[in-house]
C-alpha cells in the first residue's frame, strides 16, 4: 500500500547532491522516475530537481523524499499515480514523503532539466 506524507522538517541540503553515492537499488528507483513528468512543466521531477532524496529498505520499499515547485500545487495525486506506474516492478512498494524545506528553486534543475525548458521556449 502507497503512503504519502507530509514533513515539516527540512529535507536534506539540495545543494548536497545525494546522487554521488547512490546504491543500484536508489539508482534504479532515480531512472524510473525520470518517467515522472510535472504535468504544469512537462518535464520530469528528477531533472526538476523535486527528488531531494531516495531510500530503499532491505524490503525494496522505497521511501522517496521530493517536493513540488508550489506547496499549492493540487497535482500530487497525479505525480503519486505516474510514480506507481513508474515504479512497478522496480520496488515492492513505496511512499513519498513530500517535504517543503528547503522550498524548491530554479536552481535545483539539473542541466538536462534546463535544456528542456529552453527548448520549450523558457529563458533559463
Amino acid at each position: 500500500m502507497t503512503e504519502n506524507t507530509t514533513q515539516d522538517a527540512a529535507a536534506p541540503d539540495v545543494a548536497a547532491d545525494f546522487t554521488d553515492e547512490l546504491t543500484p537499488e536508489q539508482e534504479d528507483v532515480l531512472e524510473a522516475l525520470r518517467d515522472v513528468v510535472d504535468p504544469e512543466l512537462g518535464i520530469n521531477v528528477v531533472d526538476l530537481g523535486l527528488v531531494y532524496g531516495v531510500d530503499v529498505d532491505a524490503e525494496r520499499v522505497a521511501t522517496i523524499d521530493m517536493t513540488l515547485t508550489s506547496a499549492a500545487c493540487p497535482l500530487t495525486d497525479v505525480i503519486e499515480d505516474q510514480a506507481r506506474e513508474a515504479l512497478e516492478g522496480i520496488v515492492t512498494d513505496f511512499r513519498i514523503n513530500w517535504v517543503w524545506l528547503p522550498p524548491w528553486g530554479p536552481e535545483s534543475i539539473t542541466e538536462d532539466g534546463r535544456e528542456q525548458l529552453r527548448a520549450l521556449g523558457f529563458n533559463i
